[in-house]
């Protein structure tokens, strides 16, 4: 049997990344090569991604990065059963870099070209890793986008609940500013987190208790911007920094854990064939939130499914596997896509006014 190896281009924020799967392969051998280019330290001195910088990284990165991938995997474009790239959501300058060459592949060596939706290669992360069925319950929570949805299948999702200002990763991005920490905030938060005491400061927990399934973190960001305002003046001390660190992903993870608690049990309850639990995008990196989700779990009767950190953060393997799934169902795109810098996984849902909608 001929290999299905498809090329996956991820260019939406501040990676530039390529890879080859191979979609007829057992599954934990599906990655024939990747290559991801950071932009981290383009970014590191503005403290968030300017889009104009990352547009220009990914246009002067992404041929050799192609070429790379390719070459450590081994095979020739003729090879290739598909191009596909991330199609959107995005900064468009990036999403537009990634998509032009993908066609520009597809169309020189008349292959079906795939336009991917970012949140939808987070999503089926899992799958690439682990053999995870449809339909599962998936807590979407990266730099963007903090969302529940049930997976119900290739291109089939529900949403239950969205955050309604900021996502959590932004959130760890601002307060980890705040605090003095640097870019990027996440690991940063995580590190100074552990020497400190999370119970120093008292933060609230953002909709806990309350219905439904939706987030909210600006309330839990602007408590601690009070708490420093409240702290003598001058900078913060090594404690203070991890004292705040500590309080703050304790918050978070206990409001977020509050959340997913109730959507696990509404999804048993409506999808009671459903076995799995999963954490996608790159806050589902936080080590905290990790923990607590498996044991959640555990309680609630589901497996606790959670891509390698490398899968967590942007990168091309879950654009190409991703693609593997809609190619195995006969689909493809049209050479005249046009790149979205908005593509909601759930267009029937009800619109959101935060990130959920806005980055969606």
């Amino acid at each position: 049997m001929t290999p299905c190896y498809i090329l996956g281009i991820e260019s939406s924020c501040d990676e530039t990344a390529a890879a080859v799967v191979r979609a007829d392969a057992p599954c934990g051998e599906r990655v024939v090569s990747e290559v991801v280019l950071s932009q981290l330290e383009d970014h590191r001195p503005y403290g968030g991604v300017v889009p104009e910088i990352a547009a220009r990284a990914h246009l002067s990165a992404l041929q050799a990065l192609v070429a790379e991938a390719m070459q450590r995997a081994g095979v020739g474009y003729g090879d290739l059963a598909a191009v596909a790239a991330t199609g959107g959501p995005g900064l468009i300058g990036g999403v537009i870099v990634g998509v032009m060459a993908a066609k520009a592949i597809a169309m020189v060596h008349d292959k079906p070209f795939l336009a991917v939706n970012h949140l939808e290669g987070h999503a089926l992360t899992p799958r690439l890793s682990h053999d995870v069925p449809f339909p599962y319950l998936l807590l979407l929570v990266s730099g963007g986008h903090c969302q529940l949805l049930v997976v119900e299948g290739v291109g089939q999702f529900r949403r239950l609940g969205t955050t309604i200002d900021d996502a959590a990763g932004e959130a760890f991005d601002k307060v980890a500013k705040m605090i003095g920490l640097g870019y990027p905030g996440g690991p940063a938060v995580q590190a100074a987190a552990v020497g400190g005491d999370p119970r120093r400061f008292d933060l609230p927990r953002p909709l806990k208790g309350r219905p439904g399934f939706d987030f909210s973190f600006s309330g839990l960001k602007a408590a601690v911007r009070r708490s420093i305002e409240q702290m003598p003046p001058g900078p913060l001390s090594a404690q203070d920094k991890s004292d705040l660190a500590a309080s703050f992903q304790a918050a978070l993870v206990d409001s977020t854990l509050d959340r997913v608690r109730r959507a696990v049990r509404h999804f048993r309850a409506n999808w009671p064939q459903g076995t799995a639990l999963v954490v996608a995008g790159g806050v589902a990196a936080n080590a905290p939130l990790r923990a607590e989700l498996t044991t959640l779990a555990a309680r609630e009767g589901l497996d606790f499914v959670a891509p390698p950190l490398k899968w967590c953060t942007d990168n091309a393997a879950m654009i190409a596997w991703a693609a593997a799934e809609r190619l195995a169902l006969g689909q493809s795109d049209p050479l005249d896509f046009k790149p979205r810098p908005r593509w909601p996984l759930d267009p029937d849902a009800p619109k959101a006014r935060g990130a959920g909608a806005v980055k969606a």
